[in-house]
């Protein structure tokens, strides 16, 4: 059986305010697939520019933010939504969904090609190979937190999670 590290969620503090590790996922994982996307636009620039890119990197950040708090207030908290609406600004509480993500990046590529007049198909394509890697930061992100395990097993590669119970659980979040 493997050793959940127990990592602390907060990597640092500026003044007083913690900054978290998974917070930090997400930057790691936007700023990776602008790189990515950068390398790609300067072997193959598919008509887009270095600052267009900059611009979707921007529409689908925000996408993924807001989709993914949205997401997980609407499915998985909707009752203190209704009965505390401004609890969706507080982001350190924690609370983000993939599929909300996945949404609000959705509706920001289409928002950005109406704006642009580009196809949602040929930004798709664009930003594909970088997909990968957000969701593979925001896995790290998760590990971190110790959240998202997976089932109970007796295999060697269990783990024993701190909020998970006493038995061992696959760190799907490393899987993933």
């Amino acid at each position: 059986m493997l050793t959940y590290p127990s990592i602390d969620p907060v990597a640092f503090h500026i003044f007083s305010w913690p900054v978290y590790w998974y917070g930090l996922m997400y930057l790691v994982g936007f700023f990776a697939g602008w790189v990515v996307l950068s390398f790609r636009l300067r072997f193959s620039p598919r008509g887009f520019s270095q600052d267009q890119l900059s611009d979707i990197i921007f529409y689908t950040a925000l996408g993924a933010i807001i989709g993914g708090r949205l997401g997980y207030m609407i499915f998985y908290d909707w009752h203190t939504l209704i009965l505390q609406p401004f609890f969706v600004f507080q982001t350190w509480k924690g609370g983000m969904s993939f599929h909300g993500g996945l949404l609000g990046v959705l509706v920001a590529l289409a928002l950005y090609g109406k704006k642009t007049n580009r196809s949602f198909l040929t930004l798709t394509d664009l930003v594909a190979p970088a997909v990968p890697i957000g969701l593979g930061a925001g896995r790290i992100g998760n590990f971190i937190n110790g959240e998202l395990w997976g089932r109970v097993t007796t295999s060697p590669v269990g783990m024993i999670f701190p909020h998970a119970g006493p038995v061992p659980r696959y760190p799907s979040q490393l899987f993933e």
